[in-house]
């Protein structure tokens, strides 16, 4: 795509397709996009880029004819745009292999892949090199993550830089590709921090998800290394048959990169880490949990073995702040701490939650969830879900997102989590939705208490609605 043209993709407000957008009008192209709804933090983004969305989905929104249409991974057969292009044939392709013709040629693609923690080590990854080009231009890093990084606030860049840093997405690609969007990025180098199974909706059972990251690894050309969480029997076969050299980072003593003295407080967290044996380095980081040091160690690791200096890696980390969505403090009122996090699968809440004990021992903790994630809603994890929910005081479930798109016997029962919890003693209840949530716990919060907000979309506006009444209530 050499020349300007008019792009238009359908789907625009999912994250790496927001992302996407901003890069491609990097590149002088005219952007126009289409989803069902908007929410933030991709629809301040978009908005910050003057890229209009048009809402929802419509013929009209194909007009005038744009020169070429991606196709979100969201979007199947039915979608009133998508058909109007099929119909017309209009041009159109997918958001993977639109990365991988414009953008990797040239580069040294680097791919943060895992079930977890991918956005905010992506972030961390992108943030260290940033911090490394001030010295090297070289290094100045072109990066497309799965969420805005706080550092740059942005979710997208485009550089001169040799690095191209890619969050690696196992979701499919698009209807008419169906294998994951990481699959197109070749790795130069690749981590993996975990494999869990997910992604319920397109994936059969683990050895499924396993099955993709294996083809992932087997991507890596022999020059090329991995850098593997040290903890998770489906990493270690996930990358047991690797052409390339293979560090594993962890807690373990015979990893390649072994961390020490974890510690966590009211500032952050502080750790040690060996290399081969020998002492290497001590982070610290303003984040919490034991889950954002082993993804700052997998960024720290993979950058160093690509050459970046450790003095710039420390930097970085220490001057790391977040992700979007990700332990994002959204309101502090008369000392009700209100915290927003992308939960999608029981482990994620389960480190949420830790992470947030940690950083406020005395408080008492509301989980609030919406299951909304295309695993969450289903019985998959039926008694992980209640056993990560256990680690907080008060626990409330919001309805089912969508529940009559899951077919019956594959639905969670959110009445059933909630009894669970409530035998083994804790404080649960199941309330609709946003409105009646807001009205039940806004007059029972109290200063110290800390709300978690766990949701990977909107939850009908939850996150201005339930600061708004604390204001009125104070």
């Amino acid at each position: 795509m050499e020349t300007r043209k008019h792009i238009h993709l359908i789907g625009i407000c999912g994250t790496a397709m927001a992302s996407l957008a901003g890069l491609l009008q990097l590149k002088g192209h005219r952007i126009t996009g289409s989803d069902q709804a908007a929410y933030p933090p991709m629809s301040d983004l978009l908005a910050s880029l003057q890229i209009p969305i048009a809402e929802p989905f419509a013929e009209k929104n194909l007009d005038p004819r744009p020169d070429l249409v991606i196709v979100g991974n969201a979007i199947s057969r039915g979608n009133v745009e998508l058909e109007y292009v099929l119909d017309q044939k209009i041009p159109f392709t997918s958001m993977a292999r639109v990365i991988h013709d414009e953008f990797l040629l040239g580069h040294e693609s680097l791919v943060v892949s895992g079930t977890h923690g991918k956005t905010t080590t992506t972030s961390m990854l992108a943030w260290i090199y940033e911090v490394a080009s001030r010295k090297n231009s070289a290094l100045k890093p072109s990066f497309l993550i799965g969420g805005v990084a706080e550092n740059f606030g942005t979710s997208f860049q485009v550089r001169d830089g040799r690095p191209m840093i890619l969050e690696g997405d196992e979701y499919d690609t698009a209807f008419f590709d169906k294998g994951p969007k990481f699959m197109h990025y070749f790795p130069d180098a690749l981590i993996l921090t975990h494999v869990e199974f997910d992604h319920a909706d397109i994936y059969r059972d683990l050895e499924a998800v396993k099955t993709a990251f294996k083809r992932l690894a087997n991507l890596v050309p022999r020059r090329g290394r991995i850098v593997a969480f040290d903890g998770a029997a489906n990493v270690d076969e996930c990358v047991a048959k690797a052409f390339c050299s293979v560090e594993r980072y962890g807690f373990k003593a015979d990893s390649h990169w072994q961390v020490k003295d974890l510690a966590h407080s009211s500032e952050g967290s502080s750790w040690k880490v060996l290399r081969q044996g020998q002492p290497w380095a001590e982070f610290n980081m303003k984040l919490a949990g034991a889950h954002n040091a082993m993804n700052a160690t997998a960024a720290a690791a993979l950058a160093a073995g690509q050459g970046v200096p450790l003095e710039a890696i420390a930097e970085a980390l220490s001057s790391f702040q977040s992700v979007k969505r990700r332990l994002e403090v959204k309101a502090v009122i008369d000392g009700v701490t209100i915290v927003d996090d992308f939960a999608h699968h029981p482990t994620a809440i389960r480190e949420t939650l830790k992470a947030l004990r940690e950083s406020y021992p005395s408080s008492r903790l509301w989980a609030v969830l919406e299951p909304r994630s295309n695993t969450l809603r289903r019985n998959v994890f039926e008694k992980e879900l209640v056993d990560s929910l256990a680690l907080a005081d008060r626990v409330v479930l919001a309805g089912v997102f969508k529940l009559e798109s899951i077919p019956v016997a594959e639905r969670l029962h959110p009445e059933a989590v909630v009894k669970a919890l409530q035998a083994a003693g804790k404080h649960a209840m199941l309330l609709s939705g946003a409105d009646e949530i807001v009205a039940e716990i806004a007059p029972e919060l109290r200063e110290g208490d800390v709300v978690a907000i766990l949701s990977n979309g909107g939850f009908d506006g939850i996150y201005e609605k339930l600061p708004r009444r604390l204001r009125e209530k104070a």
